[in-house]
């Protein structure tokens, strides 16, 4: 049997000092090369195996560094701190369960290896495991208190465990001990945004940027505060610093993934997420970033099965996963299927708001429900739970309380609600209101005249629009249970073309100056036109109809005959009352940042009303209907058939069985248009007027 060469043996310390030496002086292949003489000599020579391991790592090799390392901790008398050096590695590789099992590997061989202690504590916490992670965090602080470091570890899980008090202390120690210290300038951005204090929070993040340019989770950080502020184009410009030294880093790739599907730039996004799930196949994030991107997509199954990929890895988004799952078979129609999913998410994170606020909203509360005392207890803790979740749990108790009809406790908790939502941003409902009345003198029938057909010429688009909640979703889904027409939901994509073209509406008037300008004028609508197109065309599943029902788009209606002169425009009306107590005790996902304050929201509606109005004058005839909601539900058959004319369409009995129609359906009246039409909902408002005296003077309507 060989003799295994003892660590003294004459050469191989002297070997290995000269190795350090060389790598110190950033002789890196001298250094390898002195490492490599002690292999020679003695193959498996731990101190070598991991000199090599961390030279290979610093050289952006993570495989090799991992192997060398792991087979130096395998050497007889390796060190603990080797465990804990593979524990990191692991961890950046995502091999979460290697890196967790290095790193008790570290701290079981060596109780006070402060290193061993924050490495396991770091990885626990990306695997989830945030109670164990906090114990040991604090045992890093309880080791080495002044160490600032530990206090950002500690800080991050405590913001994890929602502890956002305890969070806020350890970032702001940290900063105390270290003054510079940039990961912890951009991890208290990061948690100040999680309280809607964006400004001060991009302000944190890009001062971490200054500090240190190279690092990552800053650009990371700044632009989830701009995407959460809807930012968008800052939060690319912040990707793109990061990608400019960073282009193939999985958290960039997952970043860029998701923001770009917030503004429907699907197929790059489908891209990015494709790409991360390559580079970092155990990543939950990549694969839950994937799974997003797929649901926009209406790629529902391949969506899920990423879903429960996300859930089954570990990580810190498996109750993201978890909840995204379960949204998603509700959106699909798979309502039994759903709720098991949600109580699956329940059992795994009974405390989670998001979860408890999204099952919630789908389920029909009873007197004496249980759900009503973990909600309560919930807030019941007040700042130390994000404000975001917060204000979930207030909608979700508003809606709880609806629906035993107690409208005091209702209004109390949509108000509470509302306020704390209204104030993370900045909203002018005048702005709105000139805005739109600058609308209305640009779009002049002279300008029509001089304009009309230069545009796209497409019947494919079917644009729904009006106020939220005024049943634009009722229409999209009684249209879309036709064999020939497919309903995409909400989409941005008008407005983004329309923003990007920086024409409208100040630049219309131009391009009907002067004859000579004809041409330029065609060109221009004709390019916003199939830009539209473009964007809409893989959704239409190869169906005569599309229909786009994103309610806002009635601010760009006087445009739509212009640039896309075949489209048709259903205008969705519902009582004015009606429509605003839906949008006040709803909290949306995406911005309508007027439905926050009784007030504003009426005084919105208003200004609805009469570029509505306007519009009704200027628009084609024949490409511009209006849908009342009450007519709807008193005849259903008679509307239903007007709709299907209106698109020039035979007519097909499945437009009358519409609830029966498992098409994915995403949008905040989701629950409604799964169920038969039922006339509960007219003059709804009247219930509750006592509590709606702001809106009904807004809109100029008297109490009952």
């Amino acid at each position: 049997m060989p003799t295994v060469p003892r660590k003294d043996t004459p050469g191989i310390p002297e070997a290995l000092q000269r190795a350090r030496a060389h790598w110190s002086a950033g002789q890196a292949t001298q250094a390898e090369q002195c490492c490599q003489s002690v292999l020679a000599v003695w193959p498996g020579q731990a101190d070598a195996l991991h000199l090599l391991g961390l030279m290979a790592h610093a050289d952006g090799k993570l495989d090799l560094a991992i192997s060398h390392i792991r087979q130096a901790c395998n050497a007889a008398g390796a060190p603990a701190a080797y465990s804990s050096d593979l524990a990191e590695l692991c961890r950046q590789k995502g091999l979460l369960a290697d890196a967790e099992e290095a790193g008790r590997r570290a701290v079981a061989m060596d109780a006070s290896l402060v290193s061993g202690w924050n490495n396991l504590g770091i990885v626990l916490q990306e695997a989830g495991k945030f109670e164990e992670s906090r114990i040991c965090l604090e045992r890093v602080i309880a080791l080495q208190p002044g160490w600032a470091q530990a206090h950002n570890n500690l800080a991050n899980t405590c913001r994890r465990l929602d502890r956002l008090d305890l969070a806020e202390f350890h970032y702001r120690r940290a900063l105390e001990l270290d003054a510079d210290y940039a990961e912890a300038h951009s991890n208290l951005g990061y948690l100040l945004s999680t309280q809607g204090r964006y400004d001060e929070a991009a302000i944190k993040a890009r001062f971490a940027i200054d500090l240190n340019p190279r690092l990552i989770d800053a650009y990371l950080n700044l632009a989830e505060v701009e995407t959460s502020r809807r930012h968008y184009d800052d939060a690319l410009n912040a990707l793109d610093m990061l990608r400019a030294f960073a282009p193939q880093h999985p958290s960039a790739l997952i970043a860029c993934a998701k923001v770009l599907r917030q503004i429907e730039r699907l197929t790059e996004a489908l891209d990015f997420a494709r790409q991360a799930v390559a580079l970092v196949p155990h990543s939950t994030d990549a694969h839950h970033a994937l799974a997003l991107v797929l649901q926009a997509l209406g790629e529902t199954d391949e969506a899920l099965v990423e879903f429960d990929h996300a859930a089954q890895l570990p990580g810190a988004l498996a109750e993201d996963a978890l909840l995204g799952r379960a949204r998603l078979l509700m959106e699909a129609g798979r309502k039994d299927a759903a709720f098991a999913a949600f109580d699956h998410a329940l059992e795994i994170f009974p405390d989670s708001a998001p979860i408890l606020a999204a099952r919630a909203d789908a389920h029909k509360f009873s007197v004496g429900d249980p759900a009503f005392t973990v909600l309560e207890a919930f807030l019941a803790e007040g700042e130390r739970r994000p404000l975001p979740n917060r204000i979930a749990v207030h909608f979700a108790l508003g809606k709880a309380y609806l629906d035993i009809k107690d409208g005091e406790r209702a209004f109390a908790h949509f108000e509470a609600g509302c306020r704390q939502k209204r104030t993370t941003f900045d909203y002018d409902v005048v702005e709105s209101g000139q805005w739109m009345a600058h609308l209305a003198r640009t779009f002049t029938p002279g300008l029509y005249h001089r304009l009309s057909g230069k545009g796209e010429a497409s019947d494919l688009p079917v644009f729904v629009l009006g106020m939220p909640r005024s049943g634009t979703t009722l229409i999209e889904q009684i249209v879309s249970s036709h064999p020939q027409v497919t309903g995409a939901g909400e989409l941005s994509a008008l407005r983004l073309v329309v923003e990007g073209s920086g024409i409208y509406p100040d630049h219309l008037p131009a391009l009907v100056n002067d004859d000579a300008n004809q041409g330029e004028a065609s060109r221009v609508l004709k390019q916003i036109g199939r830009h539209y197109l473009e964007r809409i065309a893989p959704l239409a599943q190869g169906r005569t109809r599309l229909v786009d029902k994103m309610p806002g788009n009635f601010l760009y209606a006087g445009l739509i005959p212009l640039i896309l002169p075949g489209a048709r425009i259903i205008h969705a009306r519902r009582d004015p009352v009606d429509t605003c107590l839906s949008c006040y005790t709803k909290l949306f996902i995406g911005e309508q940042s007027f439905s926050y304050d009784q007030t504003e929201l009426g005084t919105y509606y208003r200004y609805y009303e009469r570029l509505m109005a306007h519009w009704r004058e200027v628009l084609p005839k024949d490409r511009f209907i209006e849908v009342d909601y009450e007519a709807v539900v008193d005849d259903i058959e008679g509307e239903a058939k007007r709709l299907i004319e209106f698109l020039d369409l035979p007519w097909d009995d499945a437009c009358l069985n519409f609830h029966e129609n498992r098409r994915v359906v995403r949008t905040a009246s989701v629950n409604q248009v799964r169920q038969p039409l039922y006339a509960t909902s007219k003059g709804r408002w009247q219930a509750y007027a006592a509590y709606l005296g702001p809106l009904l003077e807004a809109l100029g309507i008297d109490a009952p």
